[in-house]
């Protein structure tokens, strides 16, 4: 498995901007597809984007459609999130997860892949 970590995560007021960044610990992403989920006390945990071991295909939450951009550096080993336009109602833990299948990355299984501990996002009115 690859370990991961994220960063980025903070306190920012609405409409402002955040990257999160998910780094490899060991192993190259090159082969893998990545992707991020949030989860926020009361809802359920929620895909918010991913993108392919190549990068040439990403995808988007309808929540964060329009506002969020999902990319990857090979080079390292690193994929990000930028959150631009952020709202309330985006306050959560965001993870990030890594695996060899881009369905498996979006569908999100616990148990498969390997995730990160997450980073704490949070966005006031």
């Amino acid at each position: 498995q690859v370990q991961l970590r994220e960063s980025g995560g903070g306190l920012v007021q609405a409409g402002g901007s955040l990257r999160l960044a998910c780094a490899a610990s060991s192993r190259t992403l090159s082969n893998y597809a990545m992707g991020w989920f949030r989860a926020s006390p009361g809802k359920d945990r929620e895909f918010v984007a991913a993108i392919s071991a190549n990068g040439d295909s990403t995808y988007y939450g309808d929540a964060v459609k329009g506002r969020f951009t999902i990319s990857r550096d090979k080079s390292i080993k690193t994929a990000y999130l930028q959150m631009n336009s952020l709202k309330p109602e985006d306050t959560a833990v965001y993870y990030c997860n890594a695996d060899g299948s881009l369905r498996a990355v979006v569908a999100g299984t616990l148990g498969r892949g390997s995730w990160g501990r997450g980073t704490q996002v949070t966005v006031s009115s």
